[in-house]
């Protein structure tokens, strides 16, 4: 069962890298904010007919609401809305290399409100991947640095889903994580349509999604990577906790930068470079995945010896 709920965390993490750059066409070809309310819109409903056909479907209750629309201002709302604006102005690459800085943050969230305890050696692996992020998304321009307003958009976007990734531990919702996967897409959705209005949306833009190559992007976004996406890593998060599968989104910077070598023609930097490598060494640290290696050689050689 374990083996399946991983592998599927796999497959979850490469279409997520693989879906910064998707979005990277879409946010290009139309407004973010009205590209993303329709592209989650869909996905939502993609969710739920699955679970309709799955028989898991049903109508919440008071309670099961008011935990839904929490949840959704920070995995939907937040999330996606930051997401789309950050791609806007700034390279899928520095998106990758921010978006493995994900599994530290969630960490540290899961310290704060999970009261989970954090070790020297996890504290070295946030001080480490926060470099990491640092060097990855510097821009050098002779002696100076200088940041896109667009790594802060995707910083956020990623500190919001990994809140809502504690809240989902926190809170362990009594309905079903694929149906409530569902009902966060639509919901959060027509809200950020109803915000889309503020920014007086070219809603003729949209006939550019009947284009056949940006059609078959929008459906690898909303169905492949949203829909199925979310579903799957919600429902992981339930099974073996958000800690645990937060360590499976370094592998989502892995697949996003080399989503944007290849779909999107765009070089690899030093600073890149340098910046992923201490990011991996963060998270291997800051996750505690050191520790358990650690932990498992020091029973090994136990073993040995008794033996």
């Amino acid at each position: 069962m374990m083996k399946k709920t991983y592998l599927s965390l796999l497959f979850v993490m490469m279409v997520w890298g693989f879906n910064v750059s998707a979005l990277s066409v879409l946010v290009n070809s139309i407004e973010p904010v009205l590209m993303t309310s329709i592209r989650i819109f869909i996905a939502g409903l993609v969710v739920l007919l699955i679970t309709k056909m799955l028989k898991v479907f049903k109508v919440p209750n008071k309670s099961e609401i008011k935990t839904i629309l929490y949840i959704t201002i920070f995995n939907v709302i937040a999330h996606h809305l930051f997401l789309a604006l950050g791609l806007k102005v700034t390279s899928g690459i520095n998106t990758g290399a921010i978006l493995g800085f994900g599994p530290i943050l969630t960490m540290i969230l899961a310290v704060i409100f999970l009261k989970n305890r954090l070790s020297r050696l996890r504290v070295l692996g946030f001080i480490i991947g926060f470099t990491g992020v640092f060097v990855a998304t510097s821009i050098s321009n002779g002696t100076t640095i200088s940041y896109s307003i667009g790594d802060l958009f995707i910083f956020l976007s990623i500190l919001a889903q990994a809140y809502s990734f504690i809240l989902i531990s926190k809170l362990q919702p009594s309905i079903d994580p694929r149906l409530l996967t569902g009902y966060m897409l639509v919901i959060g959705s027509i809200f950020i349509f109803i915000s889309n209005l503020i920014f007086k949306p070219n809603f003729s833009e949209l006939k550019l999604l009947f284009e056949p190559k940006l059609f078959l992007v929008f459906i690898f976004s909303a169905v492949v990577c949203t829909a199925l996406g979310h579903m799957i890593y919600n429902n992981a998060i339930k099974k073996v906790g958000a800690a645990e599968t937060a360590i499976f989104i370094n592998l989502n910077t892995f697949f996003a930068v080399l989503g944007a070598t290849l779909f999107l023609g765009e070089t690899i930097r030093m600073t890149h470079t340098i910046g992923l490598l201490l990011i991996l060494v963060g998270v291997f640290f800051g996750t505690g995945a050191l520790e358990e290696f650690l932990r498992k050689k020091r029973e090994r050689v136990v073993v040995e010896e008794e033996g």
